[in-house]
């Protein structure tokens, strides 16, 4: 029974009830309608790769990663502790303004995030699970951009 309310806890924490999960080409339409298309010469289909591994098109997801000290925001799963509000603030803004599912300060923050030296080399999972992927262009399969 403890073991039941614990996950239930933790559930709370990993995605807020009521919170909308987009759908893939919503989000494609949203992050191309953003700029992020080719931004730092990374494809569209990388950006949408990188928000399913993140968050699984759940724009409100937050993440807390105990080992790390830090919490991540969002579709991308942005970091606190140099991003946002509750730590070095480099995006000038709130981590609350990161769950916004219009997207656009998450769509500000990750282009600011990407210029740095490790571009999109700065989410692990998109090295683990899209760069260099050979099944990229699934990403976009059916949505009208």
């Amino acid at each position: 029974m403890k073991a039941l309310v614990v996950l239930s806890l933790i559930g709370c924490l990993v995605a807020p009830r009521g919170a909308d999960v987009l759908g893939r080409c919503v989000v494609a339409k949203r992050l191309d309608e953003g700029g992020l298309s080719d931004f730092e010469g990374y494809s569209l289909e990388n950006w949408v790769c990188l928000a399913y591994f993140e968050s699984k098109f759940n724009p409100e997801a937050v993440y807390e990663n105990v080992r790390g000290s830090y919490m991540g925001y969002g579709l991308f799963q942005i970091h606190d502790n140099d991003w946002c509000d509750n730590g070095r603030n480099r995006c000038h803004m709130s981590c609350s303004a990161l769950l916004n599912p219009n997207l656009n300060k998450t769509i500000e923050c990750a282009k600011i995030i990407v210029q740095g030296k490790k571009g999109m080399g700065s989410w692990p999972s998109w090295s683990l699970n899209c760069q260099n992927s050979d099944t990229l262009e699934r990403w976009l399969d059916g949505c009208e951009l």
